[in-house]
């Protein structure tokens, strides 16, 4: 069982940058693949970023590549999302999930991921 607590959103202008947490607890964080993903009203959950087991492998939206960085720190049992350049249209409440089943943190439907945080909302202002 995990349970993951995201922070770090909040309102900033275009061209700006957040960094997103996601705090787990228990101990076999370092075995789970994890992922951050988003939503809008009326929209699906939308893959954004995805990490490896290790750390060792990242997967990207192609939405988000180039402007956002996913890393982890096992020691920390933390995943983090650094989002740079941010335009309105990243605006969404953003999730991180953990994947126990693939670890690779690469897979794109939410149904490969067991584990779910609350979200954080993200809003850029034009």
């Amino acid at each position: 069982q995990v349970q993951l607590v995201e922070s770090g959103g909040g309102l900033v202008q275009a061209g700006g940058s957040l960094r997103l947490s996601c705090a787990a607890s228990g101990r076999a964080f370092s075995s789970y693949g994890m992922a951050w993903f988003r939503r809008t009203p009326g929209k699906e959950r939308e893959f954004v970023a995805g990490i490896d087991w290790s750390g060792g492998r990242e997967y990207y939206a192609d939405s988000v590549k180039d402007r956002f960085a996913i890393s982890r720190d096992n020691a920390k049992n933390t995943v983090y999302l650094q989002m740079n350049s941010l335009k309105p249209e990243d605006t969404a409440v953003y999730y991180c999930a953990a994947d126990s089943t693939t670890v690779t943190g690469g897979m794109r439907a939410p149904t490969w991921y067991a584990y779910w945080g609350q979200g954080t909302q993200v809003t850029v202002s034009s």
